[in-house]
């Protein structure tokens, strides 16, 4: 049988596949998002499934990283549960449960009063970012501007923002997108 002909394929048969251990095909399985469909005491997954981790089988083996392709495909990256949440709960809802982790945050830090002094000690540091020449990290400029990363990835390759132009320069450590900072001609 061919590949453009599997229907379904038992994950056992993936390391063999792409010459890995049986752990990094699970590693990428769950960075994908992906979860294998249990028939008996056996994994499957699915044609769509496998065409995506063979892209993602090459585009690895070009030399760049699973968080360069999550980015590329704009795949949202799982997240680990939080400490003590309960696993049977977050099987059965996984995005419920992850919606009300992430409004739990953002009621805990609005709570927190922030000082006269710091209100506006962002602007000292887009500043020196743009003076220095310095390339953020999406999640870094995600919390000086006090957005959500996923916010900040919808605006595509550029955005302004608090006097401040935020452009798409690459990749940083780690795989996030970098973005150089600057400000608006006049």
């Amino acid at each position: 049988m061919s590949d453009s002909e599997i229907d379904r394929i038992q994950v056992s048969q993936l390391p063999e596949r792409y010459n890995l251990a049986r752990s990094a095909v699970y590693t990428r399985l769950e960075a994908l998002g992906l979860k294998p469909e249990k028939v008996g005491n056996r994994a499957y997954i699915n044609a769509e499934q496998l065409k995506l981790l063979d892209e993602l089988h090459e585009f690895i083996q070009t030399g760049r990283s699973t968080a360069e392709f999550l980015e590329m495909k704009g795949i949202q990256k799982v997240e680990e549960e939080p400490s003590g949440m309960s696993s049977g709960l977050s099987s059965v809802q996984p995005d419920m449960v992850k919606l009300i982790a992430v409004i739990a945050r953002e009621f805990a830090a609005r709570l927190q009063p922030v000082p006269t002094e710091n209100r506006l000690a962002y602007y000292e540091i887009l500043e020196k970012a743009y003076r220095n020449g310095w390339l953020l990290s999406t999640s870094e400029l995600a919390e000086l501007l006090d957005l959500l990363p996923s916010e900040i990835r919808e605006y595509g390759d550029s955005f302004s923002e608090a006097g401040f132009v935020f452009t798409r320069a690459g990749y940083r450590v780690g795989g996030e997108v970098a973005w150089k900072v600057s400000k608006p001609v006049k």
